[in-house]
């Protein structure tokens, strides 16, 4: 079930935004928590903590430059799309060890941004395969770094095997209005995806 907005004791009214969750996912230091910083119109709730040498056999830092925090539980933020339409953010934390959250995040989850990075594709593959694996519609949006190599839409898609109706888009996560076209992208591919679930079952 998705998010929605509900008082004890009154009738919710045709005034009050619709208000739906979405995830954040991907490897680690991708971008998750830069991208829901960047949107949320709230100050953002985040988990992290510093890495430390007593972390490194269990944390894969390999290919991340400079990363000194890490997502421990989530990040969360909130972002109004329009009047009636409010979205929850929850990044999910990147490192194996914490995955046994994903499945507590992802209840109610209308859809999921997948981040990627060019440089570390293969990192993304284990999101990728979750909300596959559970029927969550997602997008699949490369976080374009400085200095990275930059591929064309449909070579990110074959490398990930990704079906055709999955959204590939580029992003800069550090930017609003970038990271913004992220999250109208996953919503209107879960309502298309949940029009045509609708129409199936109907036949």
């Amino acid at each position: 079930m998705v998010f929605r907005r509900f008082d004890r004791g009154r009738i919710r009214s045709a005034t009050d935004p619709v208000t739906l969750k979405l995830l954040v996912a991907g490897g680690f230091g991708v971008g998750k928590t830069t991208l829901v910083g960047a949107v949320s119109e709230i100050r953002p709730l985040r988990t992290e903590e510093v890495l430390t040498e007593a972390g490194r056999p269990v944390d894969d830092t390999h290919g991340v430059e400079g990363k000194r925090t890490t997502t421990v539980a989530m990040d969360f933020g909130r972002i109004t799309l329009r009047d009636d339409l409010v979205l929850y953010l929850f990044g999910t934390p990147g490192q194996d060890r914490f995955w046994f959250l994903w499945d507590e995040l992802a209840q109610g989850a209308l859809g999921a941004v997948v981040l990627a990075d060019t440089r570390r594709l293969a990192d993304c593959f284990a999101a990728v395969d979750y909300f596959e694996r559970r029927d969550i519609p997602f997008t699949l949006a490369v976080n374009v770094f400085d200095g990275a190599a930059r591929y064309p839409e449909e070579t990110v898609r074959e490398a990930l095997d990704l079906d055709p109706e999955v959204p590939v888009v580029m992003c800069d996560a550090r930017e609003r209005d970038s990271a913004k076209q992220v999250l109208i992208s996953v919503v209107e591919h879960a309502m298309a995806t949940g029009a045509a679930r609708r129409r199936a079952a109907a036949v």
